[in-house]
C-alpha cells in the first residue's frame, strides 16, 4: 500500500517539514486532521496531538495558527494560551469567533505567515478557505471535500450539512477546478487523511467525476 492511500494515524512527517496527525473532535465525535509546519512555526486547524503540547516544544512552538474556516478553531485557544500564538481566520468567519479569543483577520488573496496564500472557496459557507503552501507544494481544504476513514476516494459532506446541496456541490466543483491551476502535489484535508504526492490528480478526478 502506498503512502498516499494508507491511513495515517500517529503524528507523522508526511513530507519534508510537513507534519500531520488526527485527533478526536469532542463536539462532532469523529477524528479530524491537523498540520504543523515547524520551520514556519505555523499550525493549521489545530487539535493537540496525542503526545500533548510538549510535542510542539521539541520542534519549535507554534507562532501562528491558521483556520480554514470558523468551525476549525478546535484547540486553537489552548495552543494560544500555552505559546502565545496568533490565531488567523478569514474576515467572514469572525462573528462566530467573537468572545473566544483574539483573532487576526485576513482577506481572501492575502499572504499569511509561512508564505501561505489564501483562496476563496465559499459555496458551503462564506468563510470556506483553501490554503496554498507553495514551499511545500500542498493545498489545504476545509469542509468542501472530505475523505472518510477506510475510503480512498474524495467526496462531499452529506446533503444534510448543506443548505442547497445541488448548488453547493456545483459551487465547490467550480472553486476546486480553479484551484487546480495552482502548483501542488499534496492535498491536505481537514476531514480525512491527506493525499501525499498525488493530491492534485485526486482533486482533478473528484471534480471531473461529480
Amino acid at each position: 500500500m502506498t503512502r498516499s492511500s494508507r491511513a495515517v494515524r500517529a503524528v507523522e512527517e508526511i513530507a519534508p517539514g510537513l507534519w500531520h496527525w488526527t485527533a478526536r473532535h469532542e463536539h462532532i465525535g469523529s477524528d479530524v486532521s491537523s498540520y504543523y509546519l515547524p520551520r514556519e512555526r505555523v499550525l493549521i486547524d489545530p487539535m493537540i496531538p496525542a503526545p500533548g503540547l510538549d510535542w510542539f516544544e521539541e520542534r519549535g512552538a507554534p507562532e501562528h495558527i491558521v483556520l480554514t474556516n470558523r468551525h476549525h478553531d478546535r484547540h486553537a485557544w489552548r495552543v494560544r494560551e500555552a505559546f502565545g500564538a496568533t490565531v488567523h481566520c478569514v474576515r467572514e468567519g469572525l462573528p462566530e469567533l467573537e468572545g473566544r479569543g483574539p483573532v487576526e483577520p485576513f482577506d481572501f488573496g492575502d499572504e499569511l505567515p509561512g508564505g501561505i496564500v489564501t483562496y476563496r472557496v465559499n459555496a458551503i459557507c462564506p468563510d470556506e478557505t483553501a490554503l496554498h503552501l507553495p514551499a511545500h507544494r500542498a493545498l489545504v481544504c476545509a469542509d468542501g471535500v472530505v475523505r472518510w476513514r477506510g475510503q480512498d476516494e474524495l467526496t462531499f459532506v452529506p446533503d444534510q450539512l448543506m443548505d442547497e446541496p445541488e448548488a453547493t456541490r456545483a459551487g465547490l466543483r467550480d472553486a476546486y477546478r480553479g484551484l487546480l491551476e495552482l502548483d501542488f502535489e499534496h492535498l491536505l484535508l481537514a476531514h480525512g487523511d491527506p493525499i501525499v504526492g498525488t493530491g492534485k490528480d485526486a482533486l482533478r478526478a473528484f471534480v471531473a467525476s461529480r
